[in-house]
């Protein structure tokens, strides 16, 4: 019987940006069906470690294989295999919504009948379907965020990688996007999802890395988390133990 190949697996990952390291030799292996959160304070390295991930950067030192290819040497195959919603929206806004999910769905080679009926609903989940015919630089950061979204449903890829992924949208259309992710991992598709909103990660995750400057100072489950940082509580506890930081709203000298 063969064994599948994990679906992401990084070896000694490292990112060196004028002498400072921004990466630090990252080991990480993420199972199939696995809604993995990644988590960090700001500048810890989350979004550097996602983008080498997906092949929009490239690595000073180590490797990354996606679905058993590696993302250097092999970069069309793991980008059939994967969906990306990156911090910073890079969409074409003189197409409208429609003709943006019209042209990603060309892009992956999807049937025409197929993308339509796919198209037709994903407007509905993100709650589109009035403005579908708009441009997308006269969209809300929200409603460009959805398509964006939308966009990296669309094939259906095996690994689906979310930097801040609920940013900006509306609470109605979060729940459904939720229900859809889990939907996805119970299929056997793997989300890595980076979000600073611990509770949201604490209630969609099975397992959870945290990075603190450029190092992997925690992975697993909660309890093991708990376990390792000698915190009982909250995500949010566990994760400031484990970065060491202090928050102290006596130093702020007026409300004393």
């Amino acid at each position: 019987m063969t064994t599948q190949p994990k679906p992401v697996v990084a070896e000694g990952l490292t990112k060196v940006f004028d002498g400072n390291v921004a990466v630090n030799a990252l080991d990480l292996v993420v199972d199939r069906g696995e809604f993995f959160g990644f988590l960090g304070p700001n500048g810890a390295g989350k979004t550097t470690s996602i983008r080498m991930m997906v092949g929009l950067l490239r690595p000073t030192s180590g490797s990354v294989w996606i679905c058993g290819y590696d993302v250097l040497d092999q970069p069309i195959e793991v980008k059939r295999r994967i969906g990306v919603l990156p911090e910073e929206l890079n969409l074409y806004e003189r197409l409208t919504g429609s003709e943006y999910l019209s042209f990603s769905a060309r892009m992956y080679g999807l049937a025409p009948t197929e993308a339509d009926k796919r198209i037709e609903e994903l407007l509905d989940l993100m709650g589109l379907r009035e403005d579908q015919d708009k441009l997308i630089v006269e969209y809300s950061h929200g409603m460009q965020k959805k398509v964006a979204l939308a966009a990296a449903l669309l094939h259906d890829p095996e690994v689906l990688f979310l930097d801040e992924p609920f940013s900006g949208i509306d609470a109605i259309s979060g729940r459904a996007i939720r229900d859809v992710l889990r939907l996805m991992t119970q299929r056997g598709r793997t989300i890595v999802f980076c979000s600073h909103v611990l509770e949201v990660v604490e209630h969609l995750c099975t397992r959870v890395a945290i990075l603190h400057q450029g190092n992997l100072v925690g992975i697993g489950d909660l309890a093991t988390l708990r376990q390792k940082s000698h915190t009982e509580g909250s995500l949010e506890d566990v994760f400031l133990a484990l970065v060491g930081a202090k928050t102290d709203a006596e130093g702020l000298s007026w409300l004393r």
